[in-house]
């Protein structure tokens, strides 16, 4: 009479693997896309700039739509759109610490969306903060040059429309939960209640 196989013994059931993407960071760092995007952007406001003083400085308006948009260069020594003419100085400074900002954040930058707002904002930045650092009158100093004048609204820079596209997206991204590292808050936040329900 045979006797029947000795059944193996339960093993523990393996541990469950916590799905990526809740609290670590995936996929791969960012980092090359805010440089490509902040030079682009720096590039484009850097040349739109040398051609206008070039061809606009001293000279009447060029209309673009009608008197609603025109072209005209003016020296800004404020901050964008014209504001603050008298904290020159200061606008350098504050323009100087969000360039840091933005480059601590990239050393865990791997959402796409946030290094392209972030790219916008550092590449505007840094366009009108050469114009503070090598124009007249002097290092720290210098005029932003602005050339689009939109009709009862202000003079501006391709460099303060990438700052506020870029900070438009900072804010969307941000109402949407989404981080830098590529996590999401609402996603943290129902792990958390997971885990204090168990």
């Amino acid at each position: 009479m045979s006797t029947p196989a000795p059944t193996p013994a339960s093993t523990p059931a393996a541990p469950l693997v916590e799905p990526a993407g809740a609290k670590e960071p995936k996929g791969r760092r960012r980092i090359g896309v805010l440089l490509v995007v902040a030079l682009l952007a720096f590039l484009v406001d850097f040349g739109s700039k040398l051609l206008v003083v070039a061809r606009l400085e001293n000279h009447s308006a060029i209309k673009v739509i009608g008197d609603v948009m025109t072209f005209q260069v003016i020296r800004n020594s404020g901050a964008a759109f014209g504001m603050g003419q008298a904290l020159t100085v200061v606008f350098t400074m504050i323009a100087s610490a969000v360039i840091v900002v933005i480059w601590r954040i990239a050393r865990r930058l791997y959402s796409l969306p946030w290094a392209i707002a972030l790219g916008l904002l550092l590449g505007g930045a840094l366009g009108n903060l050469t114009d503070r650092l090598f124009r007249s009158p002097g290092v720290f100093r210098g005029h932003v040059v602005d050339f689009i004048s939109v009709q009862h609204f202000a003079v501006f820079n391709l460099a303060d429309s990438a700052i506020v596209c870029g900070g438009i997206l900072v804010v969307l991204l941000s109402f949407r939960g989404s981080n830098p590292d590529g996590t999401v808050h609402q996603q943290a936040d129902k792990g958390e209640q997971a885990d204090k329900g168990e």
